[in-house]
């Protein structure tokens, strides 16, 4: 899951990024207006976490030319305004969800579960494939009811793979999922983690394929 944070005040970001980060998520941060607008224009996300009172261009206006563009990216609205107004006008522009400033970290990860949970995968959250399950939540993944070990990178792989079964994912486009802005990782290193993921996989029936010159499928289970 990668999620983006548009938040002017550095110290907040810094928090909210670490949090995340260390609960499983690709977590990418812009300061202001201008810049949030860009990102999820050029970017796939799966949640976009808003400030209202961004410099350069509110946040309310970066929700408008997002539901303008007709994105369905969720979007939780951060805001210290304690006016019910800019609340309701929030919502009526798109938003998910709010959440009011000052608040705690477990209720904002909370809520971050339950809007991606909301986008990905219905209400339960959990991927399946034959004798393999996936919870989104949780990020547990079990082959026939036992727990299977998987990196931090293997897992974030597993769920793209999962999350588009049948269809054919680029190692470009693969590294645009797992890392964050900044970060360095090589399409050969995409190789590596397939190639772990896939034996591990092994052992439920599930196979990873590689369509050469365009990336990675992962097979639909075969009926019984």
């Amino acid at each position: 899951m990668r999620i983006l944070i548009a938040e002017d005040d550095a110290i907040m970001a810094d928090g909210l990024t670490r949090s995340l980060r260390q609960s499983g998520y690709v977590v990418d941060r812009v300061g202001t207006g201008l810049e949030a607008d860009g990102a999820v224009t050029r970017g796939e996300f799966d949640l976009l976490i808003l400030d209202l009172g961004l410099p350069k261009m509110g946040g309310l206006e970066v929700l408008r030319r997002l539901r303008a563009r007709q994105s369905r990216l969720p979007v939780l609205i951060l805001t210290a305004l304690d006016g019910v107004n800019d609340r309701v006008r929030g919502l009526d522009l798109g938003a998910d969800d709010y959440l009011a400033k000052p608040f705690a970290l477990g209720e904002l990860e909370a809520r971050v579960r339950a809007l991606t949970r909301r986008g990905s995968a219905g209400v339960s959250g959990v991927l399946r494939h034959g004798e393999l399950s996936y919870d989104q939540v949780g990020k547990v993944t079990e082959i026939r009811g036992k727990p299977l070990e998987l990196s931090a990178r293997e897992t974030g792989l597993l769920e793209i793979l999962l999350q588009r079964m049948g269809r054919i994912v680029s190692k470009e486009q693969l590294v645009e999922r797992l890392c964050e802005w900044g970060e360095e990782v090589s399409t050969n290193a995409i190789e590596v983690y397939v190639h772990r993921l896939r034996k591990k996989l092994e052992a439920g029936g599930v196979r990873i394929v590689t369509v050469r010159g365009l990336g990675y499928c992962l097979e639909k289970p075969k009926s019984p």
